[in-house]
């Protein structure tokens, strides 16, 4: 399956550079590329995009909006974001996970990293870059907000959805939990994506956000390996 690609960057030559990394991949194609968010939103419904290059600076609809506007397209339910960013300030990626990107990166991400980040999105799943994972880590901690997540909403899930719910926030992957529970990794998605539907969250990054919010789990003391456990790929 060909994963279809739109670049949204108002610098020609930051374009120019994905083109040429991503082009090089069989399973994937750009399919068109946008100079701010009000274009890539119009691309990203005609150009039939699977995942969106989006940066935040842009003149006009920034990225931020832009990503509302797709994530709140239900024509565009299956369009992924990726945000890729010079500046990967804990506000910034806490507006953009509330805001329905599925991936934070910083534009310093090396070749592997970015084909690789375009894969994991595509799929569903979540990417943030070290940094990121800190600073969303780091805003959770400092600066508790009103639950996403009532406690009602909270009743709907059964014992074992709450159970994968808190150890997705912590950042355990699902052949992880598989592992853990004694279960297949197929039984674990299903759960997972289960919650999140009844939780009514768009991937498993603003489920994250929703189980420290919500009080279901406290945020992780401490960062290991090259990010919080595991948050560079929320499978």
């Amino acid at each position: 399956m060909t994963i279809r690609v739109l670049l949204a960057d108002d610098q020609a030559l930051i374009r120019a550079g994905y083109r040429m990394i991503l082009d090089s991949e069989p399973d994937i194609e750009i399919v068109g590329e946008a100079i701010d968010g009000r274009e890539a939103v119009s691309l990203a419904r005609s150009a039939r995009a699977d995942v969106v290059l989006m940066d935040i600076r842009m003149p006009g609809v920034d990225g931020l909006e832009a990503t509302r506007r797709i994530a709140a397209d239900d024509d565009l339910a299956g369009v992924r974001i990726l945000v890729l960013t010079t500046f990967e300030n804990d506000d910034n990626v806490m507006l953009a996970v509330r805001a329905g990107a599925s991936g934070f990166l910083g534009k310093n991400v090396g070749s592997e990293e970015l084909i690789h980040a375009v894969r994991v999105v595509a799929a569903g799943d979540a990417m943030l870059s070290p940094k990121a994972a800190r600073g969303l880590f780091s805003h959770l901690r400092s600066q508790p907000e009103t639950p996403t997540a009532t406690p009602v909403s909270l009743e709907t899930l059964t014992d074992r959805e709450r159970e994968l719910v808190v150890l997705v926030a912590r950042g355990l992957s699902n052949d992880e939990i598989a592992e853990r529970l004694v279960l297949s990794p197929l039984t674990v998605k299903t759960h997972v994506n289960r919650a999140m539907t009844k939780l009514g969250v768009r991937d498993r990054a603003q489920l994250v956000v929703v189980a420290y919010q919500s009080g279901l789990v406290l945020a992780p003391d401490v960062v290991r390996g090259t990010a919080a456990p595991h948050l560079p790929r929320l499978e």
